[in-house]
């Protein structure tokens, strides 16, 4: 089975065809590294692009991050040979393949039916992973056939915006951002007056994928914010998804690998409240009661289970930190 629990806060984006970037990259602090061959990478450059990456993975040290590759559309002459010639030169440095633009389970099944031959073929001991981006209204329409499409290789499910924009024709450049015309004026007043409250276009496609991925064991992971010179705007973005439940999100510029890591690393105040939940209901259990109140509030076996998963994700950071593996970590906490 693939490590559905892989530690995911930040996921940089690198294009093949910038050797510079594929350098740096392992040492750049992200919880996954995504090679890529799809967008970022220009058509007459997507051969040398695809040669690029399979001599980083074999060449650089990939121990400190998990690697994705982003193999592009099934819809294009290039996609098959993204998936042979990656895998079967490099796929030992290979947690997960990407798949762009999802619209259906036949999309997943493929990809994964070329990684199982390969697999045999080359004698991978190490079963490769599968996410895909969501970025289409296809994909939206189809998210949880697409979802259960091949359990044993799913992971997690992305959200494109930009391409999801383009796909529902939305009349917005931002990607990512926020955007002034979807909002609401009241009512009362005169043209002075009237506030005017913003919302957040976004709100569906994110939770629609949240409930999915959640119902499925796959983590939902937010796509990118186009502005990198806009820390606060990417922040705030990275905090609603957090809200919706969402494990990480995509950094385009490495300065926005620390921002993500931050903002979906549990805080001090709530990893102290969640170590005092376990403890309140590991006594209440000892003196048969279900239910404890903690701070004024009712704590209960839905309490537990939230901090349980909380404690789970803590593992996997100080794994990270540490370098320890994850089994050792648990057995010294």
């Amino acid at each position: 089975m693939p490590e559905r629990t892989r530690l995911h806060r930040s996921e940089l984006a690198v294009p093949g065809s910038n050797i510079r970037m594929l350098e740096k990259a392992p040492r750049l602090g992200a919880d996954i590294v995504m090679l890529d061959l799809e967008d970022a990478v220009a058509p007459d450059d997507k051969p040398q692009a695809r040669r690029n990456i399979i001599d980083a993975l074999r060449e650089q040290d990939w121990s400190a991050c998990s690697v994705s590759v982003r193999i592009n559309g099934l819809d294009t002459h290039y996609c098959y040979r993204d998936v042979v010639d990656v895998v079967e030169q490099a796929g030992t440095s290979i947690d997960t393949i990407l798949i762009p633009k999802v619209g259906r389970a036949g999309d997943v099944q493929l990809v994964a039916t070329l990684l199982d031959q390969i697999e045999v073929a080359v004698g991978l001991e190490r079963r490769i992973g599968i996410a895909v981006l969501i970025e289409t209204a296809m994909g939206m329409v189809n998210v949880d056939e697409i979802a259960t499409a091949c359990p044993e290789r799913m992971e997690a499910m992305v959200f494109g915006v930009a391409d999801y924009a383009a796909s529902i024709q939305s009349h917005t450049a931002s990607i990512g951002g926020a955007d002034q015309n979807y909002s609401v004026l009241t009512d009362d007043g005169d043209a002075a007056t009237r506030e005017r409250h913003w919302g957040d276009q976004w709100h569906y496609p994110l939770a629609r994928i949240a409930v999915t991925c959640r119902a499925h064991g796959l983590r939902p992971i937010d796509g990118p914010f186009g502005d990198f010179t806009d820390p606060e705007g990417y922040v705030s973005a990275a905090r609603r998804a957090a809200v919706l439940g969402y494990e990480g999100k995509w950094a385009i510029h490495p300065s926005q690998i620390e921002l993500a890591n931050d903002v979906f690393t549990p805080d001090a105040r709530l990893i102290d409240r969640t170590h005092r939940i376990i403890a309140a209901m590991k006594e209440a259990a000892a003196e048969g009661r279900g239910a404890v109140s903690l701070d004024g509030r009712l704590i209960d076996a839905a309490s537990i289970r939230m901090a349980e998963n909380l404690l789970a994700k803590l593992e996997q950071i100080d794994a990270r930190r540490t370098g320890e593996p994850l089994h050792e970590v648990r057995a010294r906490a």
